[in-house]
C-alpha cells in the first residue's frame, strides 16, 4: 500500500510540474510598421519556435540573426521552424531596426520592444537571449550569448522536439 502511494504521489507530482510548464509571457509588441501585437498569440502551427531578444547595438546579436539567416529556409524545410526576433532598442535607436533589418533581408518576424516589458516579463538580462519553444507553445530550451556554430545547437533542439526526443540542455 506504501509503494502505491509513493507512485501516486510522484505521478501527481509529475503531472504538476508538467502543467506548469512555462509559456511565453503575455506583453505587448509592435511590429516594424507600428502595429500592436501581443507576445501570447504567438503560434507556428504546433511546430518550434525560436525567439530571439536582440539590439542593434549588440554584434553578438546580429552576428547570431545573420548566421541563422544563412541556414534558416533550409531549417523551415526541414522542421517547420520560425524565428521570432523582438528588438529591445529603446526609444533613442528603434528607428534604427527597420533599415537594419530590410539590409539584411531577414525573412524572421520581427517585433519592437520599445519599454523592454517583454524583456523583463521573460527575465532577459542581456541579448542575445534566446528561447526554444516546442509546438504547444512551452519554453524548452534557452541559451544566452552567442558564438559561432551555437546555430547549430539551436536546430539540434527544434529537431529533438520534431522527433519527441528529451531535450537536455
Amino acid at each position: 500500500m506504501k509503494k502505491t502511494l509513493i507512485y501516486f504521489s510522484l505521478f501527481a507530482l509529475l503531472v504538476s510540474f508538467q502543467d506548469n510548464a512555462r509559456k511565453v509571457a503575455s506583453t505587448d509588441l509592435k511590429t516594424l510598421e507600428g502595429k500592436t501585437v501581443n507576445s501570447s498569440t504567438f503560434s507556428n502551427d504546433s511546430r518550434p519556435i525560436i525567439i530571439s531578444f536582440w539590439a542593434t547595438w549588440c554584434a553578438p546579436c546580429k552576428k547570431e540573426l545573420n548566421a541563422v539567416a544563412e541556414v534558416y529556409s533550409d531549417w523551415q524545410k526541414e522542421t517547420g521552424v520560425k524565428l521570432i526576433a523582438i528588438s529591445i532598442d529603446d526609444s533613442k535607436s528603434s528607428s534604427k531596426v527597420a533599415p537594419y533589418v530590410n539590409s539584411k533581408g531577414w525573412e524572421y518576424e520581427e517585433y519592437l520592444d520599445i519599454n523592454s516589458d517583454f524583456k523583463r516579463a521573460m527575465n532577459v538580462n542581456m541579448p542575445p537571449h534566446t528561447f526554444i519553444l516546442d509546438g504547444k507553445g512551452n519554453i524548452v530550451w534557452q541559451h544566452i550569448g552567442f558564438k559561432d556554430g551555437d546555430e547549430e545547437q539551436y536546430i539540434e533542439v527544434v529537431r529533438k522536439i520534431v522527433k519527441r526526443e528529451k531535450i537536455g540542455h
